[in-house]
């Protein structure tokens, strides 16, 4: 490995090293100076912002064995996620002091979720993704119950897990069936066999292709996969809510460009139909039923279901004008 590999996922090491720090000196702070974590944690995302800007080129990157990429896209995306996730805290402050729930953990946790939605980002590999999608997730899980004393956050967190397993098992029972039939993990060497071989266009790999798009329906919150939202919306404290409501959409809406654009963009017209499918009923389902709930919480979950719908049939159209017109949504 050269020294650009590590220039290019520079932002990443250096999120890393800096979790570290906030969490060994969260260790020696009291609760009364719960502040300093923090300042803490906002300084960690600021400097890799920063970092980020310094090392963001307009050229792509791929670097670490095919395993990441450094593009204008994953630059724009981890961009506009370190501002988001900056928001939730900020936000999240005073609520989390005036409901005796401020912890280093919450700071900690979002920090970890931002680690590993930039990895997804950058990913150019299946396993890459995967990765990434782990560490967002259980930091997710955690973030959800950080009110141990609340017993709807544990219900929902419990929720959240059990079905976050299954799709997550549903991605990887995917991603083997199309590494059996590709022959790679790799999202341009997946793209560069389907179109040296249009014959491996056939059912075994249909079939894979489905398990990976119920995998990233259920990390959208898409119909008929949208179960787990509602819930997890109204029984998360709000900070949490704000968190999983803004900056993790971001990660899926480049779950979903990283696996069918960049690396199964030759099978456009088979996925195609699937996602219209689950675009269609997702804004259905979602605004309709949004109106019939008493609180707000669950109405927002509803309200950000229909919204994944829209996003989802902008990438239906398989065009670039459709896929910049779903990330600027």
């Amino acid at each position: 490995m050269e020294l650009t590999d590590y220039i290019a996922a520079a932002p990443e090491m250096v999120l890393l090293g800096l979790i570290c720090v906030v969490m060994i000196a969260d260790l020696f702070v009291d609760k009364e100076n719960r502040a300093v974590t923090f300042w803490l944690s906002m300084a960690s995302l600021a400097i890799t912002a920063v970092v980020l800007y310094v090392t963001a080129g307009t050229d792509r990157q791929i670097v670490f064995y095919g395993a990441y990429v450094a593009d204008p896209l994953s630059h724009i995306l981890k961009m506009a996620t370190i501002v988001f996730v900056g928001i939730s805290f900020l936000y999240a402050r005073d609520y989390l002091r005036a409901n005796d729930l401020e912890k280093g953990e919450y700071y900690l946790l979002g920090l970890f979720g931002l680690l590993g939605m930039m990895i997804m980002m950058s990913a150019n590999s299946l396993l890459t993704i995967y990765l990434g999608l782990e560490t967002l997730a259980l930091a997710m899980y955690a973030l959800v119950a950080i009110d141990r004393k609340n017993v709807t956050a544990a219900e929902s967190a419990m929720k959240y897990f059990v079905l976050g397993a299954i799709a997550s098992g549903a991605l990887l029972y995917g991603i083997s069936w199309v590494y059996g039939v590709t022959g790679s993990l790799q999202f341009d060497q997946i793209a560069l066999a389907l179109s040296a071989d249009p014959g491996i266009n056939s059912l075994p790999l249909w079939f894979g292709l489905a398990f990976l798009i119920v995998g990233i329906a259920f990390k959208f919150g898409a119909v008929p996969f949208h179960m787990w939202l509602p819930d997890v919306y109204e029984g998360a404290r709000t900070p949490v809510t704000l968190y999983l409501a803004s900056a993790p959409k971001l990660a899926a809406f480049a779950l979903i460009f990283r696996i069918l654009v960049d690396g199964l963009g030759g099978l456009h017209e088979t996925w195609s139909t699937m996602i219209m499918f689950v675009a269609v009923l997702s804004i259905v389902v979602g605004n309709f039923i949004a109106i019939a709930q008493k609180n707000i919480k669950r109405m927002l979950g509803y309200s950000t279901i229909g919204h994944v719908g829209f996003i989802l049939l902008a990438i239906y159209t398989g065009t670039s004008d459709g896929y910049s017109a779903g990330l600027f949504y």
